[in-house]
């Protein structure tokens, strides 16, 4: 990916929903469930100073994470869909 975030962002392609059959036969398509919070990291910023406080990226490309539902901004690149958060906006790592 040729997509480099500044300072304390990360790039995050978040996990497709499947299409679900609810109990009475009903199919939700992917887009009408809820958005995903489960990604995995494909570009990471390089930390430093944000807001006169020094920080360390925690997360590296590969990482699975959990984030905040409606952080960040999605977009689109080569086709795949794509968020950019600030990695306080990451609530935890998959192991």
């Amino acid at each position: 990916m040729n997509i480099k975030p500044l300072f304390d962002k990360v790039v995050i392609k978040p996990e497709e929903n499947e299409e679900k059959t609810t109990s009475f036969g009903f199919v939700l398509r992917s887009n009408d469930q809820e958005k995903p919070t489960i990604a995995t990291v494909v570009a990471v910023g390089e930390g430093g100073m944000v807001d006169g406080k020094n920080v360390e990226m925690k997360v590296k490309v590969g990482d699975k994470v959990i984030f905040s539902k409606y952080s960040g901004n999605e977009f689109r690149y080569d086709g795949e869909d794509y968020i950019i958060i600030k990695q306080s906006d990451i609530l935890a790592l998959i192991d």
